[in-house]
């Protein structure tokens, strides 16, 4: 069917404000776009109504067209990319929050809500939605769910699917289904509701969620403290883990990220710099400072400076920071590839390391930052703009990377998914009878193949 035919059937069906007139060329990328990720689709419908969800599915089934779901588009995967054409569902419009029930801890909100307007809406409710990836403000709840997207504050209140009491979905053939709902405790069948969580589209379209939130933290502090080699700085992080401080998240930033991102920190990083430990502490007020202060003495061997400010206000400014760490990485040079491999806590100057040596190897600068209690790398080549001979070798790097996360005892993806950047890479780490079984889950969800093909398997 082409293009033109796709759109007008869909138009008819679901009426014209939902069927875009072409395709826009941001439906056919996501964040992977510096790499050249790039698809192409038949139509993009915008659904205003899980219903309508439903009925576009089922139009899609009945015709053997491929469907991909679509969040925010800031997924590092290529999870929302067509790459076999098809229909771009995307879930931009599905934006209302259906309830939000503070007296309960609890939010029922549709799968397009941002995740920014979520953590939102908690706050000014007295709760607290812990989970919290980068571009809140772009991202969407439900591909939150999909991929089962991670943050900072993971080291202590776990990934986004840690948060899900249970989902609306869009299941093949086309039917809308429920898994889980807000009751906080369901032994009555197999867990659907965390099986669609992590499933990159591939399973159904997910349309909304329950959320379970808790109460909001008093006072939120944090603690910065850099150390002039590698080794001290991983020291510190298994000392920290050890010592049982019970900090809200542990973060690492390697020599090369200090480079790229320390111009900007707050008052400025000391000379000699070559590692960074950040950490969150959170609670009451009085708890919240026993654990900073408690992180302070931990961090305070061997370290070039430790700044604990004891104002929330100059505390947020070095959170805000972070989070512009990636930024200031991608400005370098212009690009970067990064992978979100995971290792035991214990092993990460090796992944490191590792990732130094790869680059090396490849003839990229390279550099690490991420998510340190959870052993959680953002393992990063950096490179031109545009220079696709750069890419291809940052390519082959990301397949050394992969191997390297395994045979530490790690993982290939802890937060970003698998996605098409890592399709194929799941034996690395699955037995031949786990990959059976992926593929058996598949298949018993959407036989026809439909749902993001190409993707997560």
């Amino acid at each position: 069917m082409t293009g033109s035919a796709a759109r007008s059937a869909l138009a008819a069906l679901l009426g014209a404000e939902s069927v875009l007139p072409n395709v826009p060329a941001h439906y056919l990328v996501d964040a992977t776009e510096s790499r050249g990720v790039r698809g192409n689709a038949e139509a993009v419908v915008l659904p205003e109504t899980a219903e309508d969800i439903a009925r576009a599915v089922a139009w899609c089934y009945e015709h053997g067209i491929p469907i991909v779901p679509r969040g925010g588009g800031t997924g590092f995967a290529g999870g929302a990319v067509p790459v076999d054409g098809g229909v771009v569902l995307g879930l931009e419009r599905l934006r209302q929050v259906r309830s939000v029930e503070p007296h309960a801890w609890r939010m029922h909100a549709e799968a397009g809500v941002p995740t920014a307007t979520v953590r939102r809406l908690a706050r000014e409710n007295g709760l607290f939605f812990p989970p919290d990836p980068g571009a809140a403000e772009q991202s969407h709840i439900g591909g939150n769910i999909a991929t089962n997207a991670g943050g900072p504050h993971a080291f202590k209140y776990g990934v986004t699917g840690d948060w899900v009491l249970g989902v609306e979905a869009v299941v093949p053939p086309g039917e809308l289904v429920t898994f889980g709902g807000p009751v906080r405790k369901d032994a009555a069948g197999y867990d659907l509701a965390s099986l669609m969580v992590g499933s990159e589209g591939t399973l159904g379209v997910i349309t909304a969620a329950w959320l379970r939130l808790m109460p909001a933290p008093e006072a939120t502090l944090s603690v910065a403290a850099f150390y002039p080699t590698l080794e001290r700085g991983c020291e510190v992080v298994a000392e920290v883990v050890e010592s049982g401080v019970a900090v809200a998240a542990l973060e690492f930033l390697d020599g090369g990220t200090l480079t790229a991102a320390a111009p900007s920190f707050p008052g400025g990083a000391p000379e000699g710099a070559a590692f960074l430990v950040l950490a969150n502490a959170d609670g009451s007020a009085a708890e919240a400072a026993r654990v900073r202060d408690e992180a302070v003495e931990v961090f305070r061997p061997g370290a070039l400076r430790v700044d604990a400010p004891s104002e929330q206000k100059a505390a947020a400014a070095i959170w805000s920071w972070r989070d512009g760490v990636s930024l200031a990485v991608t400005a370098r040079h212009g690009g970067k590839l990064s992978e979100d491999i995971v290792v035991p806590f214990e092993r990460l100057r090796d992944a490191i390391e590792g990732t130094l040596e790869i680059g090396a190897r490849h003839g990229l600068e390279a550099c690490s930052w991420g998510h340190a209690g959870d052993g959680n790398l953002h393992s990063t080549f950096m490179f031109a703009r545009g220079d696709d001979e750069a890419v291809a070798r940052a390519e082959a790097g990301a397949e050394e990377l992969f191997s390297l996360a395994v045979a530490l005892g790690g993982s290939i993806s802890g937060e970003h998914g698998i996605g098409l950047t890592k399709r194929g890479r799941l034996g690395l780490q699955w037995s031949p009878r786990a990959l059976a079984l992926h593929r058996a889950i598949k298949q018993a969800f959407d036989p026809e193949n439909l749902l993001n093909p190409g993707k997560k398997l």
